[in-house]
């Protein structure tokens, strides 16, 4: 079948199955303006409307809209920065990340996410590839940033008190040259107004890969703003929406979710700086939210509270859940319902990757008789206004019949122009307009997403992406190690966990455990492996891994770590 008549029928069935009350086509609140616009826009018809909340800070939209209007003077100003410069912003969760990826848009440069929980060569890397020349980071995260400083771009820093972040009090360290505190830049005279290009680069995304080292996505303003606006219309969310977000912000689903959305529909940001359970009850009944996305897990965790029925979370209309570990399943849903309200209805989260911008099909809307829960494996629903999905075989690309497994492919206003400097990349993963995504799936009668699984090496601990390519190469890095191989083990707490097969250089006597320490120093903790040393690898005899047989060794090597805790 060619892909215009296999579309041409597919998006007929999704239009049967699309739920009532939502949109077919996308619809922009404000018109296709730039994110800057939108806060301006808010900070004049709501100024005391709150826009960020995090812990004791709550800002409106008329405070925000000045703060980032104050730090892009700085950063135009005091640190040269230009359209098209990159700008790393090193933060978790809070107030602070909002303004500066603002501030940052709002001069038409490129905003670049830095993992915190990053350590030294992760650091390093992501600083290079990207280009960055000026850096919004934590004053406690400084000292690491010191350490590899003088390996990348970076000229200027803009250093955020780690206890202010916290939304707390404290000390802060001292700076050394070409570090500024933040106090300085939010007191700066503001930046004029300038016109935005939604289709110039906006952002560098990045994530992992099957071949080596992350990638930088490439995203623009006008990705971000259909992802928000089709978002919020898939899911019958608009001006009221209050999101609690404790999803990471420098992932792409945490800053749909905690920034892009709520400043797009003119709503309220809660941000949490991690998962903590009495902190969620305490801000869902203060702040009446509307959206969540957590883990199975995080919400058994709420049901199991004895002070539940303390708290008032009726006001979630649109609580959604990632089945990392824990799968929804019917009985989670009862119980949710019947603890919270029937008007709050517990789902599957979206499908979507961060070449997409993460949000490309939603099951919202399809849970009456727990349809979308008993169906298998995951339904994913159908794709948001705009977006088309379709199932091609990975050999030939053409699409495959109704209920066969193949490659998902995905075009939207929202796929990445690319992938940073690598444009052999960008060829293998865009071609003819659809991204190919390397998951698995297939699209049933209903025109309904099935997601049958990712490409086979990739391991989640705890919903963290751990790409065994990547560790790979940072293991190779030390000197002791000739070679590596990364497989997963599955572990009953985390869901998976990497385990690494090192080959010791020749001559180099090499200890497990040492290993391990040297790569916690190096990488974020959820990617750190258990190392096992072995002479050779069981190859294949076209002389590749065979990392079949050696994910059996991982899981009695996760079985041995066990039984030693």
């Amino acid at each position: 079948m060619q892909m215009t008549e296999y579309l041409q029928d597919l998006r007929a069935r999704q239009e049967r199955s699309r739920p009532a009350g939502t949109p077919s086509q996308v619809v922009y609140p404000l018109g296709e303006v730039s994110l800057p616009e939108h806060l301006a826009h808010w900070a004049g018809r709501a100024p005391d409307r709150l826009a960020v909340v995090h812990r004791g800070t709550e800002l409106t939209y008329r405070e925000l809209d000045g703060l980032v209007r104050r730090l892009a003077g700085w950063l135009e100003a005091e640190a040269g920065v230009r359209a098209g410069d990159r700008v790393a912003v090193y933060l978790p969760n809070c107030p602070h990340f909002t303004a500066a990826m603002l501030a940052v848009l709002s001069l038409g440069a490129v905003h670049v996410p830095v993992n915190p929980m990053f350590q030294r060569a992760e650091l390093g890397y992501e600083l290079r590839d990207s280009g960055a020349e000026v850096v919004v980071a934590l004053d406690s995260l400084l000292p690491l940033l010191r350490s590899v400083r003088a390996e990348t771009p970076v000229r200027a820093v803009l250093a955020v008190p780690a206890a202010e972040a916290a939304g707390a009090e404290g000390p802060a360290p001292g700076l050394e040259e070409a570090e500024t505190p933040w106090a300085q830049a939010a007191a700066h005279a503001p930046a004029a107004p300038r016109p935005a290009d939604l289709d110039a680069l906006a952002a560098l995304n990045y994530t992992g890969g099957t071949t080596g080292m992350p990638k930088g996505c490439m995203h623009t303003q006008r990705h971000m703003l259909y992802t928000a606006a089709s978002c919020a219309g898939a899911t019958g969310q608009g001006e009221g929406l209050v999101a609690l977000c404790y999803l990471p912000v420098f992932w792409i689903a945490g800053e749909d979710l905690g920034i892009l959305t709520p400043l797009v529909c003119g709503g309220t940001a809660v941000l949490l700086p991690r998962w903590d359970a009495g902190e969620v009850l305490r801000a869902v009944d203060r702040y009446r939210a509307t959206v969540m996305v957590g883990t199975v897990e995080n919400y058994l965790e709420l049901l199991d509270r004895p002070d539940l029925a303390d708290y008032d979370l009726s006001s979630l209309s649109d609580p959604s859940a990632v089945s990392f570990v824990r799968k929804l399943d019917p009985e989670v849903r009862r119980r949710w319902s019947e603890a919270v309200g029937p008007g709050s209805v517990l789902r599957e989260a979206a499908y979507g990757l961060t070449e997409t911008h993460t949000f490309d099909a939603t099951p919202y809307g399809m849970a009456e008789g727990d349809r979308d829960l008993l169906a298998e494996p995951v339904f994913c629903g159908v794709p948001v206004p705009g977006t088309d999905i379709a199932v091609v075989s990975f050999e030939t690309g053409e699409p495959v019949p109704l209920g066969t497994e193949g490659e998902i492919v995905v075009r939207s206003p929202s796929v990445t122009t690319g992938y940073w400097n690598k444009p052999e990349a960008t060829a293998r993963q865009l071609r003819g307009g659809w991204l190919h995504t390397g998951d698995n799936g297939r699209i049933d009668e209903d025109g309904c997403l099935h997601y049958l699984g990712r490409d086979k090496d990739l391991i989640k601990v705890k919903g963290m992406s751990v790409f065994p390519a990547e560790v790979e190469v940072l293991l190779g890095r030390h000197p002791g190690v000739a070679s590596a191989a990364v497989v997963a083990a599955e572990d009953p707490d985390s869901g998976q966990r990497p385990v690494a097969f090192v080959v010791p250089a020749a001559g180099t006597e090499l200890d497990a455990e040492e290993l391990r320490a040297w790569a916690a120093r190096n990488m974020a903790p959820y990617k750190v492996p258990l190392v096992e040393v072995v002479e050779r690898f069981p190859m294949t005899a076209t002389g590749k891994v065979r990392k079949v047989d050696l994910a059996e060794q991982a899981g009695k090597a996760a079985d041995r770590a066990r039984t030693r805790r």
